[in-house]
C-alpha cells in the first residue's frame, strides 16, 4: 500500500472490492470439476485479472479519456466475472452462492462507476491535451504482391 498520505489505486474503494470479486473468482475456479479447469475455470480467472488490471492501468494514465478506456474495459469484464457466477450456478457447480456473489460484483460496479463520474468531471490533461484521446500511431504494413510462380 501507498505510504500514509499518499493516494493510490490500491487506496481506492473499487480496487479493493476488484480485489475481492477476484479472490471470490479464484476460490469458484478452483473448485470447478476437472473438465472446466482450462474451459470456465480459466476464463473466471481470466475476467476477474482483468478488472484489477485496468483499473491499475487506467489509474496510471495522465489523460482522462485515456484512463476511461481501461475503466470500461474493467467494467466490461466485471460483468463477464459476474456471469461466470451464473453459469456455475446455472450448471450446479455451486449452490447458494450467486446471490452473495451478485451483490459483490454490483457492488464493485457501483463503487467503480462512481470513480468514472469522479474521472469524468476532473477531465485531467483536458487543459493540456483537449478532449481526445491521444494515441500513438501504429506501425505501417506494407503487403508485397505475390510473386508468379516459376
Amino acid at each position: 500500500m501507498a505510504e500514509r498520505g499518499q493516494r493510490e489505486f490500491e487506496d481506492s474503494e473499487c480496487y479493493q472490492l476488484a480485489l475481492q470479486v477476484l479472490k471470490e473468482a479464484y476460490r469458484v475456479a478452483g473448485r470447478l470439476p476437472p473438465e472446466e479447469r482450462h474451459n470456465l475455470a480459466h476464463q473466471m480467472r481470466k475476467a476477474a485479472v482483468s478488472v484489477v488490471l485496468n483499473i491499475a492501468e487506467g489509474y496510471g494514465r495522465y489523460h482522462y479519456l485515456d484512463s476511461l478506456r481501461f475503466y470500461y474495459t474493467a467494467r466490461g469484464s466485471l460483468d463477464e466475472t459476474l456471469s461466470g457466477f451464473v453459469i456455475c450456478d446455472e450448471v450446479e457447480y455451486t449452490s447458494g452462492e450467486l446471490p452473495r456473489q451478485r451483490e459483490l460484483c454490483h457492488s464493485a460496479l457501483r463503487s467503480l462507476n462512481g470513480y468514472i463520474r469522479y474521472v469524468r468531471r476532473r477531465q485531467q490533461g483536458h487543459q493540456e491535451y483537449g478532449n481526445h484521446i491521444l494515441r500513438e500511431e501504429g506501425p505501417i504494413y506494407i503487403i508485397a504482391p505475390e510473386l508468379p510462380e516459376e
